[in-house]
């Protein structure tokens, strides 16, 4: 009885594998196809679509690799590869417009839109409980498993040159897009929108306020100003000839004092 058991048990667990080897095929296949790029190494991939919370149910790092080494990687191949695209085809802007635009091109939000427009979400291997949760689409989740399968595809293509000209041309399409129209002239950047994403990526449950505290001139030529307050703290004060103009600028100044952009002598709006 005992051995039959045993046999039992052994059957179970290599249908489990089996089973496990086919979503690994079926969640490769379906990237490789959305990015027009073929892994040679699979498991690299495989790697890139895992996340912490399958890993610690399938048996650890050491079995089940998730991806977060992998997102460090990406976040840098990232950097450089849109560093050097900015710095390459926009000679005349200075380096402020250049920071703020690449700033805007590789935050939480827009890596989270890159991986949705390749479908990501519905390939990632999830636990129980992130799946239940709602991983597939939760922005932070779908930003590093982005920043992983550009680590992937960097390694898999022999690294140096030869990985950022792979990275660039099966994963960029969507950052070079994003890019249409945003260097044509001033780059248009949504400083309310990045302090936001910022507050929120420090995850201290900090509270961001814009407060009006002063309204001067005539009723056809008012000067607004705002301060953008972090739990009752002034960061930044911004003047602006209508409120939302004020709370840009307020913003933008905030960010400088966090040291997310740099400052600039004609950036404000």
């Amino acid at each position: 009885m005992k051995n039959n058991g045993n046999m039992k048990e052994k059957r179970e667990e290599t249908g489990r594998q089996n089973e496990e080897g086919e979503i690994r095929k079926a969640v490769t296949s379906r990237v490789e196809k959305s990015i027009g790029y073929e892994f040679y190494d699979k498991m690299l991939l495989h790697e890139a679509l895992t996340h912490s919370s399958y890993s610690y149910e399938h048996g650890g790092q050491k079995v089940c690799p998730c991806n977060e080494r992998l997102e460090f990687l990406g976040d840098s191949v990232l950097s450089v590869i849109v560093s050097e695209y900015l710095f390459e085809n926009y000679p005349d802007s200075p380096e402020g417009d250049l920071t703020r635009c690449r700033a805007e091109l590789v935050c939480e939000r827009a890596l989270s839109e890159y991986a949705t427009e390749i479908g990501l979400g519905d390939s990632l291997l999830l636990g129980k409980g992130e799946e239940k949760n709602g991983g597939r689409t939760r922005p932070s989740l779908l930003c590093d498993a982005y920043e992983a399968l550009l680590a992937a595809v960097y390694i898999d293509s022999g690294e140096g040159d030869a990985g950022k000209t792979a990275v660039a041309e099966y994963v960029m399409p969507s950052v070079m897009k994003r890019l249409g129209g945003m260097m044509t002239g001033k780059p248009v950047i949504d400083y309310k929108t990045l302090l936001q994403e910022t507050v929120q990526a420090d995850s201290k449950g900090e509270h961001l306020e814009y407060v009006l505290v002063e309204e001067e001139g005539p009723d056809h030529a008012k000067i607004f100003t705002v301060e953008a307050r972090i739990d009752s703290n002034v960061f930044g004060r911004g003047t602006g000839s209508s409120r939302k103009k004020a709370e840009q600028n307020a913003a933008r100044q905030a960010l400088i004092k966090c040291g997310v952009i740099e400052s600039s002598e004609n950036d404000e709006i």
